[in-house]
């Protein structure tokens, strides 16, 4: 199994003068270490479980831009971008430039988006629910016809392209790999089998991945879409530091149902010896599930 590590929290001791420094030392950390995966969270304001909009929060595609520079390996990603946040097509672009710059590092991870209180602070539409599902689909065939060899016009329910032209292209092919994230049976997990190549699930407990995992196995069905081509990848808040052991039971379930990759947060004070420690003492056993 593979390590992801989620950069959730900026708000450490002396973060107004170390925020930057940190966060670059726990990258090269993970990148020199083995993580496969570093990501940041997709938001403008914090949110209300990690102190609200008066703790700090970086712009996530500035970030990851920065990250690609201070690291050599270690893919980036928003885990993940809401579709209410850009347009689909400066989306890609954006996407499209953290690949080329990354020497093929990125990935687009997307969501319907939730946090409404970040988009009335800040002056963004927030549409409903449905609608925002409908613009995550659209946004998710902008970019996939971005990264092809058409370069022609989309015309959409919510979203019209006159040319979807996009140079120099991704270095990755035949795209950066497709997150989709989030649980939904109906909606988000089809997107998933329709249009992604990975899935994110809260690690809600094995029983309930094993559930929303096999949903995922019907839709691929109904798509015509090779499952096991899907990387399947759970997000959670874990204590690989404080209990190595039990985390890797755990991590064990999990890998029997397929899941390939587990994300999780480093809730510490010191992020950058919590990133030592894993990836010296964890990591190399969690690769041997």
């Amino acid at each position: 199994m593979q390590l992801g590590v989620h950069y959730a929290n900026f708000t450490h001791p002396q973060w107004q003068d170390r925020l930057a420094d940190r966060l670059a030392e726990t990258a090269r950390v993970a990148d020199q270490g083995g993580a496969s995966l570093f990501t940041v969270m997709d938001h403008w304001f914090q949110m209300e479980d990690l102190g609200g909009p008066e703790q700090p929060m970086l712009e996530g595609y500035t970030t990851l831009g920065y990250l690609a520079a201070v690291t050599e390996r270690v893919r980036l990603s928003l885990l993940v971008t809401g579709t209410t946040y850009r347009y689909p097509g400066l989306l890609a672009k954006t996407v499209t430039t953290l690949d080329v710059l990354s020497g093929g590092r990125a990935m687009l991870g997307l969501g319907a988006a939730w946090y409404d209180r970040e988009h009335a602070g800040l002056g963004v539409p927030f549409p409903s629910t449905a609608e925002r599902f409908e613009r995550l689909e659209e946004t998710l065939q902008i970019c996939r016809q971005m990264w092809s060899g058409d370069d022609g016009a989309f015309e959409g329910r919510h979203y019209r392209l006159a040319e979807t032209v996009c140079v120099p292209p991704p270095v990755q092919r035949p795209h950066p790999p497709i997150l989709v994230g989030g649980s939904g049976e109906r909606k988000t997990l089809r997107m998933v089998a329709q249009y992604a190549d990975a899935c994110n699930l809260f690690a809600q407990g094995p029983e309930t991945v094993a559930h929303k995992l096999e949903v995922l196995r019907g839709h691929c069905d109904d798509q015509g879409t090779d499952y096991d081509r899907i990387e399947k990848s759970i997000l959670g808040v874990f204590d690989p530091v404080g209990d190595p052991d039990g985390f890797l039971a755990e991590m064990e379930q999990y890998a029997a149902l397929g899941i390939t990759l587990v994300t999780t947060v480093p809730m510490t004070d010191d992020p950058v010896a919590w990133a030592t420690t894993v990836c010296d003492g964890v990591l190399p056993r969690l690769a041997t599930i």
